[in-house]
């Protein structure tokens, strides 16, 4: 690598190793073309794939380099002896457009949709040497257009195609400007930051080049111009060489479209500009702000100029360029300036100056035309007499974050450099160089995405006593790191949390420091400070609360008093256990409520209820109702130390009693547990006002979920009588409820429960009797203890009779034993009539008995048995009063068939003793009466017998073809 001459203005080399990729960068290579002729070619241009080549003869031939085989064959109107050999050629980057310019000054255009053409007659006799194209690239005409002159004029002109003869090609020309110091050699236009109406203009001549900027006008002064308000109305910038008596020939080009590159996904890179001129090439970027006067000089105050003779006096080149040698042409890739000198394409990166390639391409008798640049398709070409080369350029930005990374442009390096280890590479070179400059938190950020060891930058930092830095660097670093490296991030992030912390006690102390100092010192600062540090401390523990262990956190804060910050780890985690714990050591409960508010496990509140009814009653039961989840049960330890605690309050004022009844009444809660603590609550309070626990018995109905037992047992001990006679009730305890109720004078509710058995009519007028002895015992007079005995009717005035005093007169109760003896005569003459209607019924019966002796049924001769339908008279038969007659064998088979295992068994026993004789005389005969009697019981078509079959179907299997119709 070789050091370049100061005066040239590029950064030192030495450092910077280029051609890092595989392979060269710049290759040249013919282009294989079938053309129709021997090839004289004297002019070529190339657009958007589109090459042009002018021959000798007045020919032009038009190639689509996609498809080379299709060629269009174009002859200018006249021949070369009339209007002289085709000089020049000019194509827009659109390829649309192309002006013919002979040596004899005869102008033509031909649009790419024409093959012949046309003749600008209002250009006859300009000699064109640039133009520069309209910045909009329009297809359909030129639009306004720049023409730049051999004699110094510059033109605007607008040219359109057209096929009518009469029309005119040239819708105006305006001449804008001439210039004194010879041919124009050069134009460009650009739009400025996208406005149509804000243009740059560049002109070149062998000597100068200007910038002009500035807004155009609207054609609207008849001539058809946009441009003459800006030439009129701006100064160009110009930049000026010494003329020389003899030079190379002069050209400014521009380097193509961006190319669609992951490269330029950031940032579209600017135009650059290159100016041939005898002292060499001048070249820099075409930026677009600002857009005032001041744009060209900024241009070329960045600009910078390649020598002549740096180029051919390099020791790069593998063979010596002569001084004699002119450079005759010059293009413009996105990084390199290709060089065409003599017979050589030498290429040369802009940026450094440094030589990179050299090709000796041309071969004998060949002539070289010049060089040509597709500047939408990125493609450059050499054109010679004979063949046609194209100049292949392979990944030329390969290099560019290596040399940008030279020249301490860190941030165009790292949008170039393509891969982590390069990225890391500018980060490490940019980090040391914000270093130098004392820039130590923008140099921790690019540290950490570097490729320096971390330690060495830790220790740096601490040995630089940069705390802030250092704090950067590790959150930068863990930010970038990846989620695999577990133990990397743990040590990281808690190493996090101390420099947090020691600068949040640094900052206070400061604060404290100057507010004892004087209350004059600003501490505002000082604070804000504090709060962008805490915010900041908070913002790291959400983002990286998974990478900090609980353990050492806390140890780490702890050790540092910062009881916020605890806590907002603490929150930020969820660790509401350890807030909670904390909160309730320094019994601070109003934050204990707000954290428990937040809470969802059921746990927390199991484990908290204690201390938290104990001393915050009315809100943790606000807090526990919220949650229908929990399981009351649980909590009931709780809610007894709580009530023990609070005996002597009110119930209303019970919070115990309040959540019970609200688990009971609201989440209708089945749990024995919980209804026998509520019971247990309420009789044990000391009022003697029962009505809440007698609410509550009544509200549980003929199904309590309590238990019985207990329940009474507590409500005997607090003596809540009223309460027990209802648990007797329902208990079904009638007997204990009514003497409990008389015992302590409750006659009205005795009189109640003793009305309750009104299925037990003897148990009801046992309790009657009991309410009866009390209130005939309580009774002032005999006349109400009457009254009111006779709401039951069970009782009469003999059952009353014992419980009166001895020395009661019976004329006090002589009504009442009238009545009841009126109503024993109606009761007896009653009974007479019954007595009477039972023997006269007696009677009757008799008499039916004996006239079954005396019954007869009337067999008809052709009559059948209704089980075989054989004749009845063939054998022994039975009928019966229903007038259904059966066989006694089929009689006896039918009865077998349904009777029960018993009866069948008794039958068959009777048929073998009758059968086989067992039995004579006497006793066979009651064996035969006995099994008539089992057999014949009944009909078998009408009495229960039928009813047993009423699951047996009417068509049994095999008789369907007899009932059908």
């Amino acid at each position: 690598m070789m050091a370049l001459d100061p005066h040239d203005g590029f950064m030192a080399a030495e450092d910077i190793e280029l051609e890092s990729g595989v392979g060269p960068i710049f290759k040249v290579a013919p282009v294989e073309l079938e053309f129709p002729i021997a090839a004289d070619f004297v002019a070529a241009q190339v657009a958007n794939d589109v090459l042009i080549l002018a021959l000798s003869n007045g020919r032009i031939l038009r190639f689509d380099l996609n498809r080379p085989q299709d060629i269009d064959d174009i002859d200018l109107p006249k021949k070369p002896s009339e209007i002289g050999v085709i000089q020049r050629m000019f194509l827009d980057p659109t390829a649309s457009h192309l002006l013919i310019c002979t040596s004899i000054g005869e102008n033509y255009y031909l649009h790419s949709q024409s093959k012949s053409p046309r003749p600008l007659g209002r250009l006859r006799g300009v000699s064109i040497e640039s133009v520069a194209w309209n910045p909009a690239l329009p297809t359909a005409s030129t639009r306004e257009i720049l023409i730049g002159a051999s004699d110094g004029n510059i033109y605007e002109t607008f040219i359109e195609m057209s096929n009518e003869f009469y029309k005119k090609e040239v819708k105006h020309l305006k001449n804008l400007h001439k210039l004194p110091d010879g041919p124009v050699t050069g134009l460009w236009v650009d739009s400025l930051q996208g406005k149509s109406d804000l243009r740059r203009v560049m002109i070149a001549t062998q000597s100068r080049l200007f910038h002009l900027a500035g807004k155009i006008g609207h054609a609207n002064d008849g001539s058809g111009s946009v441009y003459t308000r800006l030439f009129e109305a701006e100064q160009p910038v110009i930049h000026e060489i010494s003329r020389a008596s003899t030079g190379p020939d002069s050209c400014l080009v521009v380097s193509p479209d961006a190319p669609e590159s992951p490269n330029y996904d950031i940032q579209e890179p600017e135009r650059a500009f290159a100016w041939l001129s005898s002292q060499g090439v001048y070249h820099g970027k075409l930026i677009c702000s600002p857009t005032d006067q001041t744009l060209g000089t900024k241009v070329f105050a960045e600009s910078k100029m390649i020598s002549k003779s740096h180029v051919i006096n390099s020791e790069a080149l593998t063979k010596r360029i002569t001084a004699s040698e002119p450079i005759s042409d010059i293009a413009l890739t996105q990084w390199h300036i290709i060089y065409l000198i003599g017979g050589r394409i030498v290429t040369v990166n802009r940026l450094t100056g440094q030589i990179i390639s050299e090709h000796d391409v041309l071969g004998l008798n060949q002539k070289p035309i010049g060089l040509a640049a597709d500047l939408q398709k990125n493609t450059f070409w050499l054109c010679t007499s004979q063949e046609i080369y194209e100049i292949e350029v392979k990944d030329e930005s390969r290099d560019i974050w290596k040399i940008m990374m030279g020249s301490q442009q860190f941030d165009v390096a790292m949008q170039h450099a393509r891969t982590q280890e390069q990225r890391e590479t500018v980060a490490a070179s940019y980090a040391d160089y914000l270093a130098k400059k004392g820039s130590w938190m923008e140099a921790a950020s690019l540290y950490s995405r570097s490729n320096r060891p971390f330690e060495d930058v830790a220790l740096r930092l601490i040995d630089e006593n940069q705390p802030d830095a250092l704090r950067e660097f590790l959150l930068s670093k863990l930010a970038v790191m990846t989620k695999s490296s577990v133990m990397q991030r743990i040590m990281i992030a808690s190493w996090l949390v101390e420099t947090f912390m020691a600068k949040l006690n640094s900052l206070e102390d400061t604060i404290v420091t100057q507010a004892d100092l004087s209350d004059s010192l600003n501490t505002t600062e000082s604070k804000r400070l504090l709060g962008n540090t805490r915010k900041e401390y908070q913002e790291f523990v959400k983002t990286y609360k998974n990478d900090l262990d609980k353990k050492t956190v806390y140890a780490v804060i702890s050790s540092h008093g910062r009881e916020e910050e605890l806590l907002f780890y603490a929150n930020t985690i969820q660790d509401y256990e350890y807030v909670l714990s904390y909160w309730v050591q320094r019994e601070k409960w109003s934050e204990v409520l707000n954290v428990l508010k937040k809470q969802n496990d059921p746990d927390t509140f199991y484990r908290y209820s204690t201390v938290l009814l104990t001393n915050t009653p009315l809100e943790a039961v606000e807090i526990l109702m919220r949650h229908a989840d929990l399981k009351p049960r649980n909590l009931i330890p709780a809610l007894l130390e709580y009530n023990r605690k609070v005996a002597g309050e009110p119930i209303a004022q019970n919070q115990a009693i309040r959540y019970l009844n609200y688990v009971v009444h609201q989440l209708n809660s089945k749990d024995t547990a919980i209804h026998n603590t509520l019971i247990s609550m309420y009789a044990s309070h000391p009022s003697k006002d029962e009505a809440g626990l007698l609410s509550y018995l009544q509200g549980q109905g003929d199904e309590p979920r309590y238990d019985p037992d207990f329940a009474l047992r507590q409500c005997i001990q607090h003596h809540r009588t009223l309460s027990c006679v209802h648990i007797y009730t329902s208990m079904g305890q009638y007997l204990q409820a009514v003497d409990l109720a008389l015992s302590h004078n409750e006659v009205e509710l005795a009189a109640v429960i003793a009305d309750r058995p009104m299925s037990n009519p003897s148990l009801r007028k046992r309790l009657w009797l009991a309410v009866a002895r009390k209130v005939i015992s309580q009774s002032s007079g005999i006349k109400e203890a009457i009254e009111f005995l006779k709401r039951c009717e069970l009782l009469r005035i003999e059952d009353l009779i014992p419980f009166f005093p001895d020395f009661v007169v019976i004329d006090d109760f002589r009504e009442e034993i009238c009545d009841a003896l009126e109503e024993y005569s109606r009761s007896i003459d009653s009974l007479k009539k019954e007595m009477d209607e039972s023997s006269l019924t007696a009677s009757n019966i008799k008499l039916d008995i004996a006239a079954l002796d005396q019954r007869y049924a009337i067999v008809e001769p052709g009559e059948k048995c209704y089980v075989c339908v054989l004749p009845l008279l063939s054998r022994q038969f039975f009928v019966f009063p229903c007038q259904h007659a059966f066989h006694s064998d089929c009689m006896g088979r039918k009865v077998l068939e349904q009777a029960g295992v018993g009866k069948s068994s008794r039958i068959r026993e009777l048929q073998v003793q009758i059968h086989k004789g067992m039995v004579t005389g006497a006793k066979r005969e009651a064996v035969v009466a006995e099994l008539d009697s089992l057999v014949a019981s009944a009909c078998i078509l009408c009495s229960d017998f039928a009813i047993k079959r009423i699951d047996e179907p009417f068509v049994e299997e095999g008789e369907a073809d007899e009932w059908a119709l």
